[in-house]
């Protein structure tokens, strides 16, 4: 008895180990493929939210990192536009964390000089019907802050009509696209104190 039970043991720990090495090793031969799509996918996004004729360089390696910005509490990342040598716009990871249902997770591109280059949702909980009208596949709601400009932090017109403003709000759900015209608002005067703080921005991946 013990005999059989030990044999069945050393089975069960071959068959373990062996899952674990094919495991491992449909994980390592997957991961370039894996890394391909994201960063094809963030490509995307990306063109979504900045002109290419705006920047010359590969955007998605010039990546920096801020943390406890007006983007949100915790680290964000940013990407720097350059063309040639110069920097001329952002794309940032924001978040709206007063949704109706949670944070509202959102990518901004802006310049330097308060104007919205383009913005996407990339993440939220909303009401289906209602507050979900800020994803690009159910409404155009999302591409209404294109070459915006915000003409400082008084800027009485980046706000919702509902509260004396220039961006509609959906009937029945005015939380969520106030959530959203004021986190892309920050973003966007986040971005005008950018320049003088480039220098000083740790790159993603370095060491904290």
């Amino acid at each position: 008895m013990f005999k059989t039970m030990q044999k069945h043991g050393v089975a069960l720990a071959l068959f373990a180990a062996l899952f674990t090495g094919l495991t491992a090793l449909v994980n390592e031969l997957t991961k370039p493929t894996i890394a391909q799509q994201s960063a094809l996918q963030q490509k995307m996004l990306f063109d979504q939210v900045i002109p290419d004729d705006v920047y010359d360089n590969n955007i998605q390696n010039s990546c920096l990192l801020v943390k406890d910005s007006p983007l949100g509490k915790g680290a964000r990342h940013i990407y720097v536009a350059r063309k040639g040598d110069t920097p001329v716009a952002v794309v940032m990871e924001a978040t709206a964390p007063d949704g109706y249902s949670g944070a509202i997770q959102i990518l901004v591109g802006a310049d330097f000089k308060g104007t919205i280059l383009g913005t996407r949702v990339t993440e939220h909980h909303e009401t289906p019907g209602l507050g979900d009208k800020i994803e690009l596949r159910l409404s155009d709601w999302i591409t209404h802050f294109t070459n915006k400009r915000i003409q400082g932090s008084d800027d009485a017109s980046w706000a919702v009509q509902k509260d004396g403003g220039q961006f509609t709000q959906f009937t029945g759900a005015t939380i969520t696209p106030r959530a959203v015209v004021n986190a892309v608002k920050r973003a966007g005067l986040f971005a005008e104190t950018l320049p003088q703080q480039l220098g000083e921005l740790p790159a993603c991946g370095d060491k904290q």
